[in-house]
């Protein structure tokens, strides 16, 4: 960070810690090395007064660039696509959804949104596009039904972006007319898999053979049952590099893994995601995630799986060879560990990753606010995944080598204001942290790019 940022950063860190009020003053927290945190976020305008909350949706490529994706609700405005240059702090926009599938023009509902990371593989990003119209059914999200004139969602399809070129390559269409809610890919064997939102069927996309294979709904009606044929569907599929392995989960807490070229779906024998510590949940609940992962990542140097359960906020370990999990450290914030009590976000958070040097691992989640000694309350309850309340932003590290957990603080804008539904995360090569939160500027709310501002 160049010297005049870091000046102003202390500046405005001094103001807002002792003078900053929005619906009630951020919480300024200590770390466990007992020092005060409170982190700057720089926000962004990518020109997208539409752009509603991404989850997922913002990954760091090798070309030294930040790519993400703003969605939208609209029923024929389509998410958008944008890189962000660090060294020259700009942005461009790169595609519209809808039309790099195909389909402007076709006069139904759109591509609005992409839930899932970008993948690098032999210098192209893999993605996946998701439905962003809803209807909502009995209190529930459904796939939106189409206004006069417009015809139904088509399906999800599975993209690729050219670094080099800047070209886009439609490469398949899921079936059954769902959204892609969860993707990821073998990148040794070129195997893309993925989860389709409401049912969670279960799908592998060969990219030599340029072939899609559906292998059946993962957990029975999905997200798209009632009363007791609910099941909320896995966020995070991990792919174990070593043997191509694809694992998930459902909300009972079993794990489950698809083999490289095998078109079964089998039950991991002898552990599960059903522990203790990270609570009791009714599989059945759309309130939860239940005993899913929420999200999961790959480390070559001890070669486990590391992850998050999202409603407890618990950092495990998991040894496919094994197989075995390791409960590590409840990896919320300082301040949500001396509540005892979950962060209000009913699903967890998405924003976890492992960082570019291999040991780092970064989490964006959630910390109760304080007024007047008393800790802000939401909903005691919720039907689906969204906030019950306020809370603030907190950046968390965790150092899988050490064991070394800090809370570096609360994370606020310059003009006081938090980053809400902060479902994402992006690290740069110099550990900086990127994510898409919402901003409100002259009484609108978008959802845009921000920049934590080093140091943590």
């Amino acid at each position: 960070m160049k010297i005049s940022e870091f000046i102003i950063s202390i500046i405005l860190t001094s103001l807002l810690t002792s003078s900053c009020e929005q619906t009630s003053k951020p919480v300024t927290v200590s770390n466990k090395q007992g020092q005060p945190g409170t982190l700057l976020a720089k926000t962004y305008d990518s020109g997208f007064a539409l752009a509603h909350d991404t989850y997922n949706g913002i990954s760091a490529a090798s070309d030294g660039k930040i790519y993400y994706v703003l969605c939208s609700q609209s029923v024929d405005v389509g998410g958008q696509i944008y890189s962000f240059d660090p060294k020259s702090d700009k942005i461009r926009h790169i595609g519209d959804l809808t039309e790099l599938c195909g389909e402007k023009g076709l006069k139904a509902i759109v591509q609005g949104k992409s839930h899932v990371k970008f993948v690098e593989s032999n210098g192209k990003l893999y993605f996946a596009t998701h439905i962003g119209y809803y209807s909502t059914i009995d209190g529930m999200e459904k796939i939106g039904l189409p206004p006069a004139g417009y015809k139904p969602y088509p399906g999800g399809h599975l993209l690729s972006y050219d670094l080099a070129s800047g070209k886009f390559e439609n490469l398949a269409t899921v079936p059954h007319n769902e959204g892609i809610l969860t993707m990821n890919m073998d990148t040794k064997r070129g195997l893309i898999y993925g989860i389709t939102w409401p049912t969670g069927y279960f799908f592998r996309y060969d990219l030599d053979k340029k072939e899609l294979n559906d292998l059946g709904a993962l957990t029975g009606e999905g997200e798209n049952g009632k009363g007791a044929a609910f099941r909320v569907l896995c966020r995070s599929i991990a792919i174990n590099p070593e043997d191509g392995s694809a694992y998930m989960t459902n909300a009972e807490g079993t794990i489950l893994r698809c083999r490289t070229g095998q078109n079964v779906i089998e039950r991991v024998e002898g552990e599960d995601m059903k522990k203790d510590y990270f609570g009791i949940y009714d599989p059945s609940s759309s309130g939860s995630m239940g005993y899913n992962w929420r999200q999961v990542v790959w480390s070559q140097a001890d070669r486990k799986f590391y992850g998050v359960h999202g409603n407890s906020g618990y950092l495990f370990s998991f040894d496919p060879a094994t197989p075995r999990i390791e409960v590590l450290d409840r990896l919320t914030s300082k301040v949500s560990q001396r509540s005892g009590m979950f962060d209000q976000f009913s699903y967890g958070y998405l924003g976890f990753t492992l960082g570019p040097d291999g040991h780092t691992l970064y989490y964006l989640t959630g910390g109760p606010i304080y007024k007047d000694g008393k800790r802000v309350t939401g909903k005691s309850s919720t039907a689906m995944g969204e906030a019950k309340g306020l809370e603030n932003l907190h950046l968390i590290t965790y150092d899988i080598s050490t064991g070394n957990y800090t809370d570096h603080g609360v994370v606020i804008y310059s003009d006081g204001q938090r980053p809400l539904y902060v479902n994402s995360i992006a690290v740069e090569a110099d550990g900086t942290v990127y994510t898409l939160a919402r901003i409100t500027q002259n009484g609108n709310t978008r959802t845009d790019l921000i920049k934590i501002i080093k140091p943590y």
